[in-house]
C-alpha cells in the first residue's frame, strides 16, 4: 500500500470519533468542535453520518487509489468539509480556532497530497499496434 494509503487510512479512523460524538455523546461534539450553538441530536446524528460516509471514503480511496471516480469523490470530501468549517469559522461563529486548524490540518494535508499524487497512481496501458 502507498504511503498516501495509509494517510487515508488514518484520517478515516481519526473521522471514527467524530461519528461517535455524532450519535453517542452529542454534547461532547458540541463543546469540542462547535461553540456558540444550539446543537441538537438530530443535528449530531446528522453530522455522525456526514461523517461516516467521509470516513467510507478515506477507507475505499486508500485501496484502490488508481480507481479515478473513487480518488476525485474522496479529494473533493475534503474540500467540501474543509469548506463547510471555514464557513462555520468565519460566516457564522460556530467554531474556535483551535478545532478550525485541527480540521485544516488534516484536510489541507489530504488535498494537497491529493493534488500532487493526482496522476501517480495506477499503471499506464499502451495499446500495442499489429501490423
Amino acid at each position: 500500500m502507498k504511503v498516501l494509503g495509509w494517510w487515508l487510512l488514518v484520517v478515516g479512523t481519526l473521522r471514527l470519533a467524530s461519528v461517535w460524538f455524532g450519535f453517542f455523546n452529542i454534547w461532547a461534539l458540541r463543546l469540542g468542535v462547535f461553540s456558540n450553538t444550539t446543537m441538537t441530536e438530530v443535528h449530531g446524528r446528522t453530522f455522525g453520518t456526514w461523517t461516516l460516509l467521509t470516513c467510507t471514503l478515506c477507507y475505499i480511496c486508500a485501496f484502490n487509489l488508481d480507481n479515478k471516480p473513487i480518488y476525485l469523490a474522496t479529494f473533493l470530501s475534503f474540500i467540501y468539509a474543509l469548506s463547510h468549517f471555514v464557513t462555520e469559522y468565519f460566516i457564522y461563529q460556530t467554531m474556535q480556532i483551535q478545532n478550525l486548524s485541527a480540521v485544516t490540518f488534516f484536510a489541507g494535508t489530504s488535498i494537497v497530497w491529493m493534488l500532487l499524487q493526482w496522476n501517480s497512481h495506477g499503471t499506464v496501458r499502451v495499446k500495442h499496434r499489429k501490423d
